[in-house]
């Protein structure tokens, strides 16, 4: 018997990277796509969730709607005023739905042209080199 999925969870690496303009009109659209008002995102300061339809729930509250996703950000990171996608869930409701790590980072991207594939990533330095537990030599 073939087991459902539970999740899926996928570290961006390296970290998708949205310059101050860019971000500024994602958030207006999540704000504007708020599930309270019909919409199906409900986006906080570190995390954007994506919902299967808008809260129907009493007093405003979820309600039948359910959580296909969610995309974990940084604010002002690794700059100031950008905003760093780094980590997004795909619950099993939304696995069944046909949702993927990219469609779901897609949807929230795709009001400023962008994809998961196109957007900007943060740059990677190298690591240190050396041995950093060996003890340095001082000279005196």
């Amino acid at each position: 018997m073939e087991q459902a999925p539970r999740e899926e969870t996928r570290v961006i690496r390296p970290a998708a990277v949205l310059d101050e303009r860019t971000a500024v009109r994602i958030l207006a659209e999540l704000a504007r796509l708020d599930v309270g008002r019909g919409g199906v995102w409900n986006a906080s300061s570190s995390l954007w969730q994506r919902y299967d339809q808008p809260w129907d729930g009493r007093g405003g509250s979820r309600g039948s709607a359910t959580l296909v996703g969610s995309i974990a950000v940084m604010y002002d990171a690794p700059h100031r005023h950008q905003i760093t996608i780094y980590k997004v869930s795909i619950t099993a409701t939304g696995l069944n739905k046909g949702w993927t790590v990219d469609s779901l980072c897609d949807d929230a991207l795709s009001w400023v042209g962008l994809t998961l594939e196109s957007c900007p990533r943060a740059e990677l330095t190298s690591p240190p080199t050396g041995d950093p537990f060996r003890k340095a030599a001082y000279s005196e």
